[in-house]
């Protein structure tokens, strides 16, 4: 009997084997590439199993994972069996489809491989993505969740994941990325992702840009969707912040606190006053993500689901992202972050300097070719003492003398890595006693050194 581990190599390189766009260069729309005729066959064929639970779809350009997580982290401290489907993964592929937030055994992923196999070769023409997104459904299916947080991979209107019929659906912080792809644009942007938006479901979003929140607006009185928005219809203040954690009020708005139809109000009458959360993840970003994701939840409970507070604020103190402004070590202080675009690149640097102000910043830095690099380095090469250039392994990473070109404009002393494991030595020697180790611009990159860093510690230890 041949062992699993070998087989389970074999179900990835099947699944590879076929068309993967988030590896292709210089990526462009076209409806031959991007639809859901496909999907919807192959999830016909499988006797559609994304409608035998509820599904939270959960779309955006940042924070969507983030959001993601802490709705499936609150559903799972009140007792509700979760489902969990994200990309990329990180570490294992498996990562990508979880329950409870445990990812699927290999075993698991083999076995449902070798099933949906005669399905695939039936349907033809089919992606990774899309085979991917089925697995998960139907593994969601066969271990009978009682609801599942959804991510969507590129864009919304014609992702993968957007053919089931969600219980709500949540759009995340909007901005200029995949312009290629989904345009370029923030009202375009805004369509696309929007477009995960169905007829009669609410809308929870996040705080948006007005040309953003517009396009949304629009789209939710359209398909007669109720849309909550956060900081409008809901309000967050920080109340403290460490490398430990957040903490922070979310409370109605006084212009909202009065109403008394209880059928009609989303955040009940303590919420008025304001109500204390905490969250492990850093940056003022996520508290944006945090008060979106109990929206998300306080809409369930109206439809029905028993959630408590005390679940909701135990689910968040709980939550766990990777790789998003996470500090993996504190002697040397190490950051790694996913963010790459402008925006998210704005993002962190506001993180960096709330909370190392005034400490000297290595940053390793490499990303996609298709992504805003010249906007990145314009919000964090400014506030480095130096600046690491480097590429993951993935086919879309930029070549060097690109980052070497952009970066090379703001005087900023520059090294350049061929791997991510020799930039992370280059960060450590001669390094600044009291400085910050941070690794951003993509989440091969913030990941990789995440796997290095761990990597080290354990071949020290040894």
């Amino acid at each position: 009997m041949i062992p699993i581990e070998p087989k389970y190599q074999e179900a990835l390189d099947y699944l590879y084997s076929f068309v993967d766009y988030s590896l292709t260069r210089d990526l462009h729309y076209s409806p031959e590439k991007f639809n859901l005729d496909r999907m919807r066959a192959l999830m016909e064929a499988l006797g559609n199993p994304q409608n035998t639970f509820p599904v939270i779809h959960v779309a955006g350009t940042k924070g969507k994972g983030s959001t993601a997580a802490m709705i499936a982290s609150m559903l799972m401290a009140a007792d509700y069996r979760t489902g969990f489907y994200i990309s990329p993964h990180l570490d294992d592929f498996a990562e990508r489809i979880q329950v409870n937030r445990q990812p699927i055994p290999h075993a698991a992923l083999v076995k449902l491989v070798d099933e949906i196999k005669p399905v695939v070769e039936k349907i033809g023409k089919l992606t990774t993505f899309e085979i991917t997104t089925a697995l998960a459904f139907e593994a969601f299916r066969r271990q009978h969740v009682d609801a599942a947080v959804v991510e969507v991979g590129l864009g919304g209107r014609l992702d993968s994941t957007n053919i089931v019929n969600p219980e709500l659906s949540v759009i995340t912080s909007l901005s200029m990325d995949h312009m290629k792809v989904l345009g370029d644009t923030l009202e375009q942007i805004a369509a696309e992702k929007a477009g995960i938006i169905k007829p009669g479901k609410p809308v929870i979003s996040s705080p948006q840009l007005p040309d953003a929140l517009g396009v949304i607006a629009a789209k939710a009185m359209e398909a007669g969707s109720e849309l909550t928005v956060v900081n409008r219809d809901v309000e967050t203040r920080i109340s403290k912040y460490s490398i430990n954690g957040q903490w922070f009020i979310i409370k109605t708005p006084q212009s909202r606190s009065g109403e008394t139809d209880m059928n009609k109000r989303l955040f009940p009458p303590e919420f008025d006053k304001g109500v204390d959360f905490y969250i492990p993840l850093l940056g003022r970003h996520q508290v944006d993500n945090a008060a979106t994701a109990i929206t998300a939840v306080m809409k369930l409970r109206q439809l029905g689901y028993e959630i408590s507070d005390k679940a909701m604020q135990d689910g968040l103190a709980k939550v766990v992202w990777p790789c998003r402004f996470e500090v993996i070590s504190r002697n040397p202080l190490i950051v790694v972050d996913s963010a790459h675009n402008r925006d998210s690149a704005h993002k962190l640097r506001l993180a960096v300097q709330d909370y190392f102000p005034e400490k000297p910043i290595t940053l390793i830095f490499g990303a996609s070719e298709d992504k805003d690099i010249s906007g990145m380095f314009a919000e964090l090469v400014p506030v480095c003492s130096r600046v690491i250039l480097t590429r993951s392994t993935h086919p879309r990473a930029a070549e060097m003398d690109s980052l070497i070109k952009s970066a090379g404009q703001y005087g900023c002393p520059l090294i350049t890595a061929e791997s991510i494991e020799i930039a992370l030595e280059f960060s450590l020697n001669p390094g600044e006693p009291e400085g910050v180790i941070l690794a951003a611009g993509s989440l091969f990159v913030a990941a990789a050194v995440r796997s290095a860093w761990f990597k080290r510690l354990k071949a020290n230890a040894s």
